[in-house]
C-alpha cells in the first residue's frame, strides 16, 4: 500500500513540474560544505531569488525617501547649505550618511547594483526555462486523477477514442496546447502568466538602466531672460548648470530662443484674486546656428521641446528699466534689471550695480550701488511701509537707497547678483544728514547729493526664469514602467492550469470518461473551467443510463403447496 502511495505521489509530482519558472531556492540549513565555491554557490542563489530581489527593490524605494525630504547637492547647493546651517546638530550625521548626496552615496549604488545583478541573474535562467516549456509538452496524465484539486467522472456509450479525438478538438478550440498521450489527453492554458512575471522583471531592468543613464548623462541648467533679451544654449549662458559624470559639452542640443513678450493676468476679485489665469512665454527659437525662426507659447507643464531638450517655464517676475548719470550729467548705465519676488504678489527686491564707466562732479572714478524695493501694485502709503496688493502692473512703484565706492566685486569672488555687498561703500545723505532714499514711480528721477549725479526709474520690463534639461534614455524609462504594469497584470490575473481527459472502456463495456484539472495556484476559476468544458464534452459523449439491477430469476423448484 506504502508503494502505491510513493507512485502516486510521484506521478502528481511530475504532472505538476514547470508550472513555474521559478528556481527552487535552498534554505540555509542545506548549505554545502564545499568551501569557498560551495558558499559563493550558495550566496549566488540567494542573490538571484526572488525573494531578495523584492527585498533590494523595497530597500531602494526605502533608500530614495531622504533624497525626497532631505535637500541634494545635485538639485540646490543653496537649499543644502541653508538647511545646514539651520541644523547645525543634524548635519554631522547626514554628511557621514551621504544624506545630502543620496542617489550617489555608497550605499544607494550597492542597493542599485545588486538588485540589477538580482534581477537579471534571476531572469536569464527563467527565460531558458520558459523558453524551453514553449517547446514541450504538457505533461501525461497522472494515473490516479482522483487526487487532483478538480475532478469530474461520468459512464457514456462512445467509444474512446471518439471522446479523446472530441476532448482535443474542445480543447484546441478554448486555445489549450494540448496532444493525446496513451489512453488520455493533456492540455495546458495560461503561459502569458509566466511570461507576464519576466516581463515584468525585464522591464524593470530597462528602468534601472534608463535611470542610470538619466543620472549619468543628464544635464540642467537655469537662465533668466528679460523680454527682448534671448538665450542660445552652451554652457556659458546658463545661470546655473548641473550634469552627469559622462556628459560631455558637445552633448547639448545646439538651439536659441529669445523672450518676445510675457504674458500674465490674474484673477481681479473673489477669493483667488491674484491667482495667475495666463501664464505664458512667447518665444521665437531657431534649431541649429542657421535653422529657421519658429515661434512657440511655452507654458507651465507645456515646454519647448528641441532635439530631446526641453525648456520649462519656472517663474515670474520684473525688471525695472533703470537710467544712471553721472556727476558730469553723462549717462553711464541703463539696463533692466531683474528682482526677486519675495511673495505672491510679486513683492520684489534687488540691487542695482554701477561698476564701470561713474565719475564724481570732479572726475573721480566710483562705483555705485543701490537697494531696490519694487511693488507692481502699491499699497501702504501713510502707513510707513510699502507692500504690492496685486501681482499685476497696476500701480508699479519703486524704493531706493544709495552707496557709493567699491562694490567688491574686483575681488575675484563670486556675488549674489541680488544682494549689496556695502562693507566698503557709504551711504548717501539727504540734505538733513539721513540716508537718501525716495520712492519712485515710472518717469521720476532720485538726484545724488553733491552733484553725484543722478537715477531714473524709467520704466518696467518682465522677465521669466526657464529650466533646460535633458534627461536622456527618459523614452525607455516611460517604455519601461508601461510595461511593468502590463507584465503585472498578466503576472497577478493570469492563472496557468493544466487539464487531462482519460477515456478507457471499463468492465461493463460503457466508456468511463475522466476530467481532472490542476492549477499554479488555488483558485475557484479551476473547478469552473472544468466543469465548462465537462459540459461541453458531455453534448459529444453523454452520459449513459445507469445499468438496471438484476432482476429475480424464477424459483427451478415449486413453492411448497403449488402441487396437490
Amino acid at each position: 500500500m506504502s508503494n502505491t502511495n510513493t507512485t502516486d505521489e510521484r506521478d502528481l509530482g511530475r504532472a505538476g513540474e514547470q508550472l513555474s519558472t521559478a528556481p527552487r531556492e535552498e534554505s540555509a540549513a542545506a548549505v554545502p560544505s564545499m568551501g569557498v565555491i560551495g558558499w559563493a554557490r550558495w550566496f549566488w542563489r540567494q542573490l538571484t531569488s526572488m525573494r531578495v530581489a523584492l527585498i533590494l527593490l523595497f530597500l531602494l524605494s526605502l533608500g530614495a525617501i531622504p533624497g525626497s525630504l532631505i535637500p541634494q547637492n545635485s538639485v540646490d547647493e543653496l537649499k543644502v547649505q541653508t538647511f545646514k546651517e539651520a541644523h547645525t546638530t543634524l548635519t554631522p550625521v547626514y554628511e557621514k550618511l551621504q544624506l545630502f548626496d543620496v542617489y550617489s552615496s555608497v550605499w544607494f549604488s550597492a542597493v542599485y547594483i545588486l538588485l540589477f545583478v538580482s534581477l537579471i541573474g534571476c531572469i536569464v535562467p527563467r527565460t531558458w526555462q520558459f523558453v524551453g516549456q514553449l517547446r514541450g509538452r504538457p505533461p501525461g496524465a497522472p494515473r490516479t486523477l482522483t487526487r487532483l484539486p478538480a475532478y469530474t467522472t461520468w459512464r457514456t456509450d462512445a467509444a474512446p477514442e471518439q471522446v479523446r479525438e472530441a476532448a482535443l478538438s474542445i480543447l484546441r478550440k478554448r486555445r489549450f496546447r494540448s496532444h493525446a498521450v496513451g489512453d488520455a489527453v493533456a492540455a495546458e492554458k495560461g503561459y502569458l502568466r509566466e511570461a507576464g512575471n519576466l516581463l515584468f522583471h525585464i522591464a524593470l531592468i530597462v528602468m534601472l538602466v534608463a535611470f542610470g543613464c538619466g543620472q549619468l548623462f543628464k544635464s540642467e541648467g537655469g537662465k533668466l531672460v528679460v523680454e527682448g533679451d534671448g538665450f542660445a544654449n552652451t554652457i556659458t549662458q546658463y545661470d546655473d548648470f548641473k550634469s552627469g559624470s559622462l556628459f560631455d559639452d558637445d552633448d547639448l542640443a545646439p538651439f536659441s530662443f529669445d523672450l518676445e513678450d510675457f504674458v500674465g493676468t490674474y484673477e481681479r476679485s473673489g477669493p483667488q484674486r491674484g491667482t495667475p489665469r495666463t501664464y505664458e512665454a512667447r518665444v521665437t527659437y531657431a534649431e541649429g546656428a542657421d535653422g529657421k525662426a519658429r515661434k512657440k507659447v511655452i507654458e507651465v507643464n507645456k515646454p519647448l521641446v528641441v532635439d530631446g531638450t526641453k525648456v520649462y517655464l519656472n517663474a515670474h517676475g520684473y525688471a525695472p528699466v533703470l537710467s544712471v548719470k553721472d556727476g558730469r550729467g553723462k549717462e553711464v548705465y541703463r539696463s533692466a534689471v531683474p528682482l526677486l519676488p519675495i511673495d505672491n504678489n510679486v513683492t520684489s527686491t534687488g540691487a542695482i550695480k554701477v561698476m564701470d564707466g561713474y565719475k564724481d562732479k570732479n572726475g573721480k572714478k566710483s562705483q555705485l550701488g543701490f537697494q531696490a524695493f519694487f511693488v507692481p501694485t502699491f499699497a501702504g502709503d501713510g502707513q510707513g511701509t510699502m507692500f504690492s496688493q496685486y501681482p499685476g502692473l497696476d500701480y508699479p512703484v519703486l524704493a531706493l537707497n544709495g552707496y557709493h565706492g567699491s562694490l567688491g566685486v574686483d575681488s575675484g569672488l563670486p556675488q549674489n547678483v541680488y544682494q549689496l555687498d556695502t562693507s566698503k561703500m557709504k551711504e548717501f545723505k539727504d540734505s538733513n544728514g539721513d540716508q537718501l532714499k525716495k520712492r519712485l514711480r515710472p518717469g521720476e528721477t532720485m538726484q545724488l547729493p553733491d552733484g553725484a549725479g543722478s537715477i531714473t526709474f524709467e520704466g518696467v520690463e518682465e522677465w521669466a526664469s526657464f529650466q533646460i534639461s535633458r534627461q536622456p534614455a527618459s523614452g525607455w524609462a516611460l517604455t519601461g514602467a508601461v510595461a511593468a504594469i502590463a507584465g503585472l497584470a498578466g503576472s497577478l490575473f493570469i492563472q496557468r492550469r493544466r487539464v487531462w481527459v482519460r477515456a478507457v472502456q471499463g468492465p461493463d463495456g460503457t466508456t468511463v470518461v475522466e476530467m481532472a484539472g490542476l492549477g499554479r495556484s488555488e483558485s475557484a476559476k479551476l473547478p469552473e473551467e472544468l466543469a465548462d468544458l465537462a459540459v461541453t464534452l458531455n453534448t459529444v459523449a453523454p452520459t449513459a443510463p445507469d445499468p438496471e439491477p438484476e432482476s429475480a430469476q424464477p424459483s427451478e423448484e415449486p413453492a411448497e403447496g403449488a402441487e396437490k
